[in-house]
């Protein structure tokens, strides 16, 4: 019987009530996608690199070899000796081995050497591989591999050629020695799609006539001798261990801190991606509080309506009066009414989100490498949901109040 009051007192306002219902499922959808996106943004960002053990550079800080090495932000402190790379490989717990150089840049994008192996060691997305989009990999001392943003950005396709630059912001170029993309990689979502990758013996190559980053003479050495020559590397950036067994990694580690011949260090990438979130892991925080404050407002919204029909009820208060609800009968009636309408608009924010979801989920990975998993609602959504429940009928408490004063104040009057 009450409850069938409550819904014909609800389809009465069906506008006011239908709008406010609507922008508590809007502010929910949101929160919860906020929160849906927060999430795979942390999972994407964790599973950047994944399936690698450590990561070997020169001896600075954990973030900083993990930045350039993975992120290809900033730069080197120092390189590791081709020497003490092939000392690292040499160790027995080493199943694989992957080595980096860095330096070179073509326009906006970093130029990273490495070797063929990168294509088959690099793993993202909990063991998710590299795939070729068009084309294949580096056979050529002059092939070169271009990620998806690299390709879509600058609008190269397989065949083009390529001019790499010396350095970061350099206006000096290899131009006596143009590379050619012979492969595109599909979209990844981390820094590969910013990579040029070339192979390590280009980097040497190309690097032959310079020395302290100048040319040693204004001569340029022919490409075809430049084959002929012995272009292994002197150096590298860094390079990713896979290790033989997990228990191995520690010690390993160790090792290579405690090198002798040169200052270098082995860093964990999950333990260094945990330390560079808690960096930038704020703007997750600032996100969920603009979120809550956009259901916050809802509902003050909730209650500016319902003190608004208040004036309006009053009728509608004396016919439950007359027919027998006490005032405290009456300020029930209204917090339930809504709580009703918050848990209806919570209800309705998570079917928008999972359409939202179904819709956007693929593009969203297309664009930006971000996978959004469509799972059942969590725990802590479903907390969400409840908590929103209860901050409706807290902030209901108040025009319900003024309903039971004024039910009061009715039910006294003497009328003549």
């Amino acid at each position: 019987m009450i409850l069938r009051l409550i819904l014909g007192s609800l389809r009465a306002r069906a506008l006011t009530v239908g709008m406010t219902v609507l922008s508590i499922a809007l502010s929910v959808a949101l929160f919860l996608g906020v929160e849906k996106v927060r999430t795979g943004a942390r999972a994407s960002f964790a599973d950047t690199i994944s399936n690698t053990d450590l990561i070997v550079g020169a001896r600075s800080g954990s973030v900083q070899l993990l930045l350039y090495s993975v992120f290809r932000i900033g730069n080197a402190t120092n390189n590791v000796t081709w020497d003490s790379y092939q000392d690292i490989a040499a160790r027995p717990e080493v199943d694989w081995i992957v080595p980096i150089s860095l330096g070179d840049s073509h326009k906006q994008f970093r130029v990273m050497g490495t070797t063929a192996e990168f294509f088959d060691r690099y793993k993202y997305r909990a063991g998710r591989g590299l795939e070729f989009k068009d084309g294949a990999g580096l056979n050529d001392l002059y092939d070169t591999v271009i990620g998806a943003d690299v390709a879509t950005t600058l609008g190269y396709a397989v065949g083009d050629p390529i001019v790499v630059a010396h350095g970061l912001a350099s206006f000096t170029s290899h131009d006596d020695q143009p590379f050619r993309v012979t492969g595109i990689l599909a979209k990844t979502g981390t820094p590969v799609d910013r990579t040029v990758i070339v192979s390590l013996q280009a980097i040497e190559a190309i690097h032959v006539d310079w020395q302290s980053g100048a040319k040693t003479s204004t001569q340029t050495t022919p490409v075809e001798v430049i084959r002929d020559m012995d272009l292994r590397p002197t150096a590298i950036t860094s390079a990713l261990i896979g290790v033989k067994s997990r228990l191995q990694v520690f010690r390993l580690q160790r090792w290579i801190n405690e090198y002798k011949q040169e200052p270098i260090m082995a860093v964990l990438p999950g333990v260094a991606l945990q330390e560079l979130w808690q960096i930038v892991g704020v703007a997750e925080t600032a996100l969920i509080g603009v979120s809550g404050m956009v259901v916050f407002t809802a509902l003050i919204g909730m209650m500016a309506m319902i003190f608004s029909s208040l004036n309006e009820r009053r009728r509608e208060m004396a016919i439950w009066r007359a027919m027998g609800a006490r005032p405290a009968t009456i300020l029930g009636l209204l917090v339930f009414e809504a709580a009703l309408m918050a848990a209806i608009g919570a209800v309705l924010g998570i079917v928008l989100l999972y359409i939202g979801l179904m819709i956007a989920q693929p593009l969203i990975d297309q664009a930006f490498g971000l996978w959004l998993p469509i799972e059942a609602p969590s725990l802590g959504e479903l907390k969400v949901l409840g908590a929103v429940i209860g901050a409706a009928t807290l902030v209901s408490l108040l025009p319900a109040l003024r309903a039971y004063r004024l039910s009061l104040a009715d039910g006294m009057m003497v009328r003549i």
